[in-house]
């Protein structure tokens, strides 16, 4: 059995914090933006530094598992 919790955490929080797609931060004209398909330098390191927080807490202090077949 393959433990398929790390790729699914990834995976979501992957599409969820892809900036401009649902939301931005800092965005171009406001501090958060939501659905503007425009991203800038910033807005890619802050988003990747909530991502790898993110995934430090899912997968290194809760240990979430997922086993399938």
């Amino acid at each position: 059995m393959a433990d398929w919790g790390p790729v699914f955490i990834s995976l979501l929080l992957f599409i969820l914090l892809s900036p401009g797609l649902l939301f931005q931060l800092p965005g171009r004209t406001r501090v958060v933006e939501f659905g503007n398909f425009q991203t800038s330098g910033v807005a890619i390191l802050v988003h990747a530094i909530i991502y790898f927080a993110l995934i430090a807490i899912f997968l290194l202090a809760i240990g979430v598992h997922v086993y399938l077949g």
